[in-house]
């Protein structure tokens, strides 16, 4: 596992306007931790994971990983499965043949067991989603980073899926970076909650979430935690379409 210092971090676009994406990113996530990095569409979210993955070289200031370059798993919000393979030969492109039990099991767990032959093309988007969160999984990263992993998956199945990133985030302590706009499933997975604005394009609070760990979604202080957040969040204005263009889903 490791961690994770960002200091001053900006990106600006040139094309088809100039626009600024990130105003100097502040964020540290130590080793274990889970944070979730909210925001509405549009506020950076996904321009800050490229830069994370090293998908984009072309921002300002600094990215220090504490300790080793970690192995990263990902969960882009496009599931990018190779269109050709079966789920199970998707997620053994980054396990190998060794890893099949696993990668069944995992399957099995984002109940997909019965899909293993199945093409990408043959499912929803939201069953791909949970394959390509499988394959995050079977990496055993050292540093996770999913990016609205359970946007469109109904209610119950997204708790369950919660429930199983919470149960691997438990057992496991894997230094893990959610990103979303849904605040309910950030108070409910994290241990930080951390605010990006539309307006200055940076953090503007870090909130730490006390026990109890799991959360359960009608537990006080998951609704009290959930009111802070609304109350921080309610005055961002609906960013302009033209500008969310780099980071179109948020």
């Amino acid at each position: 596992m490791t961690g994770l210092v960002l200091s001053a971090v900006t990106r600006a676009f040139d094309h088809p306007v100039p626009r600024t994406v990130l105003g100097g990113v502040d964020l540290t996530i130590a080793q274990g931790e889970f944070v979730s990095l909210v925001g509405p569409s549009g506020a950076g979210k996904t321009t800050l994971l490229r830069i994370i993955a090293g998908l984009d070289s072309g921002y300002g200031g600094s990215l220090a990983w504490q300790g080793a370059r970690p192995r990263l798993g990902v969960v882009f919000q496009e599931p990018r499965l190779v269109p050709w393979l079966g789920l199970l030969d998707n997620l053994l492109l980054v396990g190998g043949p060794e890893s099949v039990d696993r990668a069944r099991a995992l399957l099995g767990a984002v109940e997909l067991g019965d899909c293993d032959s199945a093409l990408p093309g043959q499912l929803s988007g939201g069953m791909q989603r949970r394959a390509a969160l499988a394959r995050a999984l079977l990496v055993e990263p050292d540093f996770l980073i999913l990016d609205e992993p359970l946007i469109s998956l109904d209610a119950a199945l997204a708790e369950r899926m919660r429930r199983l990133l919470n149960d691997f985030w438990r057992k496991r302590r894997t230094t893990t970076l959610l990103i979303t706009h849904n605040l309910a499933e950030a108070v409910e997975l994290s241990t930080r909650v951390a605010i990006l604005s539309p307006i200055e394009r940076r953090v503007v609070a870090d909130c730490a979430l006390p026990p109890p760990d799991p959360r359960l979604s009608g537990d006080p202080m998951v609704a009290a935690a959930l009111q802070d957040l609304r109350r921080m969040t309610r005055s961002w204005p609906v960013p302009d379409p033209a500008e969310a263009a780099p980071d179109r889903a948020g």
